[in-house]
């Protein structure tokens, strides 16, 4: 193999290795931790007043977009008031455990 091919085997592995972390979160907790997040993406056809869009369903969701999504908002590189301010009140094992709860449902 080529010091390139080597390289690039361990860029996947790493990142093999870490989807395969962020989706490991304990599920009863995150159960316990999106009752808020039902209000907006639990109720079907729901549009959200600012700004004006249909609010998009997350049960049974990619835990990695879950929990990129979430550190977005955390960060400001994602905005939006409401998931901000709710992102904010979550740690990292929150967040891991809610992206676990949230990608074992049916979609």
């Amino acid at each position: 193999m080529t010091r390139l091919q080597l390289i690039g085997l361990a860029a996947a592995m790493a990142l093999f290795a870490t989807l395969g972390a962020h989706a490991e979160g304990d599920k009863a907790a995150g159960r316990k931790l999106i009752y808020t997040c039902a209000g907006c993406h639990g109720v079907p056809g729901y549009t959200n007043a600012y700004p004006q869009y249909p609010v998009p369903k997350i049960a049974g969701q990619n835990a990695q977009y879950i929990v990129n999504a979430l550190h977005g908002y955390q960060s400001g590189d994602r905005k939006h008031p409401t998931m901000g301010a709710q992102a904010q009140s979550l740690s990292d094992t929150d967040i891991q455990n809610i992206a676990a709860y949230l990608s074992s449902l049916a979609k």
